[in-house]
């Protein structure tokens, strides 16, 4: 599930990399072991390096990868798996879907044989904490030269190292530049006169008359609850501030009590009381819920990241022109402005230390990093990944792309984001309170106290390695 921005002025744009981050929460491996990550231990033999060549993958290669079959696919790997093939006669690249990451690899990791490349990402990713000794560090792949012959660290947007950053090891490159917002349908807003909620009085005050619609104002299915934990966290940070974001980041005591974010749990439980959220989401699957959206347009908003025009192509409303806000502020005089924005470099790419072919996993990373590749996956995932320059000022003729750009120019300097759900694979956890909370069964106290569990487990879990962020 996750995506990204466009032509949009471009020292604008290059401020989108400093948030890092990734496009979902993660499933942490709290069984898998983690040995060292020196020497790796791969069965194919070392070729001679070169700038065409410049991890010495051997000849006659034959490279694995596993990657999330979500939003963007997987056929654009398959599309730079076809490049290495072609630049590297001989070799073979195997690109696999998956939708279950942590359940399927984690045994690989055990018995020490998982795949070359790995796109690390899905409700059911691994929690890069767990695994962090046993992956390449990657900053090599930054430092060698592109398909075009230039230095790859010199065509990507600054900052995109951060999200995959563990401790000064690059355990992972996010690969797709991610804007989170609220998206609804330009089209039906304003067939009816309505605008776009900037705050969630606003946001209460347009349910009610999505309700004399006969409408929902916001919808979800079981798999992505935690979508609104997102929105919530997103809000949060633009009300209160750093001390939101670092709290929550560095697992303090009562982080989730902390006044703008139990204002904007309050928001939301007014929104399921008063029968503004579409009831029966913990019982539908994600895009069968995001199609009633996107489709149907029995709701009017949908809190998601940039990956969802991509996502429900196949199921939105032809003229829906899907299009993207910045999340709600709590009050008019939050610390952050409503332009902020919430953004960050997603879909962490992994290579296994302990894999067959190590140099072919970066091999095909390169391949991806490329500009033939990169632009590939901008026009058919309307979306931009990290490599700068790939998307037209038309975003390819999609509004959503076009906003993205839009909200990237008006946040300015104002990009955020956070990692802690993905570094300790919390979200697992954080779906079952969350869809207990939309359908109205608990409420947001409860809620609340979920969280705070799942939080203090990992917190005061000795065994769970931390990453302290200031």
């Amino acid at each position: 599930m996750d995506p990204r921005n466009k032509q949009v002025e471009r020292r604008t744009i290059l401020r989108l990399a400093l948030a890092g981050g990734v496009a979902l929460p993660a499933l942490s491996l709290a069984g898998c072991a983690t040995s060292g990550g020196g020497s790796p231990s791969n069965t194919t033999a070392a070729g001679a390096k070169s700038d065409t060549n410049p991890f010495g993958m051997a000849a006659n290669s034959t490279v694995e990868a596993v990657i999330f079959n979500g939003g963007y696919g997987y056929d654009y790997v398959t599309f730079a798996a076809a490049v290495v093939e072609r630049t590297h006669a001989g070799t073979k690249v195997s690109v696999k879907p998956s939708t279950q990451i942590a359940q399927e690899l984690q045994p690989r990791f055990v018995g020490g044989n998982p795949p070359d490349l790995i796109d690390n990402s899905g409700a059911n990713a691994i929690g890069l904490n767990t695994i962090v000794d046993q992956l390449e560090d990657l900053k090599d792949v930054f430092e060698a030269k592109n398909l075009e012959g230039t230095t790859i660290k010199d065509t990507l947007y600054p900052g995109v190292e951060a999200p995959g950053t563990i401790n000064g090891k690059l355990a992972a490159i996010n690969y797709v530049q991610t804007v989170y917002a609220i998206w609804y349908s330009a089209a039906l807003f304003e067939e009816n006169g309505w605008s776009v909620p900037k705050t969630w009085d606003e946001a209460i005050a347009l349910g009610a008359q999505a309700k004399a619609k006969k409408k929902f104002l916001m919808l979800w299915g079981k798999e992505a609850a935690t979508y609104y934990q997102t929105l919530s966290i997103a809000s949060a940070i633009k009300e209160g501030g750093d001390e939101v974001r670092l709290a929550l980041e560095n697992l303090k005591p009562d982080c989730w009590k902390l006044p703008a974010i139990q204002g904007v749990f309050k928001a939301l439980e007014t929104i399921v009381k008063n029968g503004y959220m579409k009831p029966g989401g913990g019982g539908t699957q994600f895009t069968a819920a995001q199609a009633q959206w996107s489709n149907d347009q029995a709701a009017l908003l949908y809190p998601s990241g940039s990956w969802i025009e991509n996502e429900m192509k196949t199921q939105t409303k032809q003229g829906f022109k899907m299009t993207g806000a910045p999340e709600m502020t709590l009050t008019s005089g939050s610390k952050m402005p409503y332009t902020a924005l919430h953004s960050a470099a997603g879909e962490p790419f992994v290579v296994p230390s302990k894999s067959p072919n190590v140099a072919g996993g970066k091999e095909l990373l390169r391949a991806m990093l490329s500009k033939e590749s990169a632009t590939n996956f901008a026009k058919t995932k309307l979306a931009p990944t990290i490599v700068k320059d790939t998307v037209p000022a038309d975003g390819f003729g999609s509004t959503a792309l076009q906003s993205q750009g839009k909200m990237l120019q008006d946040a300015g300097t104002d990009v955020f984001t956070w990692n802690f759900v993905d570094v300790y694979g919390m979200n697992q956890d954080q779906l079952v309170p969350w869809n207990a909370f939309l359908s109205g069964q608990i409420d947001a106290a409860a809620l609340t106290s979920e969280l705070q569990k799942i939080t203090d487990k990992v917190a005061n879990d000795p065994s769970v390695k931390k990453v302290e962020v200031k």
